[in-house]
């Protein structure tokens, strides 16, 4: 039985959540060499190894180091393969994430266009499939299984060495992003980002305003003294 919404009358107390499948997404860059590396991000994959195997496809300077030490597989996350040494650098290269791993991705493309100038980038935002597969706690009782269909949030995000259809929605030319670093540079200098907030001022005096000891109130050692006196 497949439902791509459950009933309110279902209670789900009763199923528990056997198996997430995540339909394959066909690559929207067609034209691809074929040894273009499509690097999948996963939530619990760690952005230094995606780095390292990214920049080792794209920069002359850290193959030498990367055939050395070469990233351990990930736990929650699909790692790239491994390159064979003396491959020659690739034109491009494709970052791909759902769900969770959407920022990371982000993350990933951002650092390798500031490692490796002059990079075109085509960003597409697509829709994927998820079927949550839930099973009766209770066989007996009579319950069917049901799949539970929704869509799920995937970003492609192209590097490109090469230049790109400038028309295309999401195409992003290089050395944009450099103007973004110089706005915030500036910012900071000139104090834009101060603690304070705009038309905050501080109070001044000793909280005078506040309330505190009145003028007709005295201390104990002072009435006593009076009493003395009199």
């Amino acid at each position: 039985m497949c439902w791509t919404a459950i009933a309110p009358k279902i209670k789900m107390e009763n199923y528990s959540k056997a198996r997430t499948v995540e339909q394959p997404c066909v690559c929207p860059f067609p034209g691809l060499a074929a040894d273009t590396p499509e690097i999948h991000v996963k939530d619990g994959s760690k952005i230094r190894n995606l780095l390292r195997y990214a920049l080792s496809r794209m920069e002359a300077k850290t193959r030498a180091a990367d055939e050395e030490v070469r990233p351990q597989p990930e736990e929650g996350g699909v790692e790239a393969p491994q390159e064979a040494p003396g491959r020659p650098l690739c034109r491009h290269v494709v970052f791909t994430a759902s769900g969770k791993g959407v920022s990371k991705a982000i993350t990933c493309a951002e650092i390798v266009k500031r490692r490796v100038k002059g990079l075109h980038q085509l960003t597409k935002l697509l829709y994927g499939t998820v079927e949550e597969v839930w099973e009766p706690l209770e066989p007996a009782a009579g319950l069917d299984s049901l799949t539970v269909s929704r869509n799920l949030p995937v970003i492609w995000i192209l590097l490109s060495r090469e230049p790109l259809d400038s028309n295309q929605p999401g195409y992003q030319a290089p050395g944009r992003y450099d103007a973004l670093w110089t706005q915030a540079a500036n910012r900071e200098e000139g104090g834009g980002f101060s603690g304070q907030r705009p038309g905050h001022r501080r109070k001044r005096g000793g909280g005078g305003g506040g309330r505190g000891k009145g003028s007709g109130r005295q201390s104990g050692r002072s009435r006593e003294a009076a009493k003395g006196q009199s």
